[in-house]
């Protein structure tokens, strides 16, 4: 395992094979998941895994992305405000650990960050007092992703903002 290398490999893919992730590859990927540093340790998650083609269908019908539909897997991952004040950024931990385990896996995904997710909890039956932080496509990537970054000296600075 190289985390390094996996970080800079790792890419959104919105195009997947027909293949069937298991049980137990979700499993594993999920436990990934719930290893990720949270506030005080609260741990403010939980995984709605879905794979059935009519639920996946409405989510990309209220997403208006059509690939969310073709995937074989969507997670929803759901956090609680009454745990942690701090669920949003421990359930963000949560999902990059996820991604990199995933792509570790030869699986991709991708953040779906904005829609309606009024719209959404309802259709997964998420209680109103949580959080549906995102819904995450998994499967066997059927492109080849690539991806660039800035230089690290344009984002970097030394002991105060705008010192080079």
């Amino acid at each position: 395992m190289d985390v390094m290398k996996t970080i800079k490999e790792r890419r959104s893919i919105r195009n997947y094979k027909d293949k069937d992730v298991t049980r137990s590859q979700i499993k594993k990927l999920l436990d990934a998941a719930r290893w990720a540093p949270s506030a005080s340790n609260n741990q403010p998650w939980e995984f709605i895994v879905i794979r059935d083609k009519q639920i996946k269908a409405e989510i990309a019908r209220i997403k208006g992305q059509q690939f969310i539909a073709e995937t074989p897997v969507v997670i929803a991952f759901v956090t609680s405000p009454r745990t942690s004040h701090f669920h949003k950024v421990d359930g963000s931990l949560a999902t990059q650990n996820f991604q990199l385990a995933a792509w570790e896996m030869g699986l991709g995904t991708c953040w779906i960050g904005t829609f309606d997710r009024k719209k959404v909890k309802q259709l997964l039956n998420v209680p109103e007092e949580k959080h549906l932080l995102t819904v995450m496509p998994l499967g066997y990537p059927a492109e080849e992703g690539h991806s660039t970054r800035k230089p690290l000296q344009k984002s970097i600075y030394w002991n105060k903002y705008g010192k080079t």
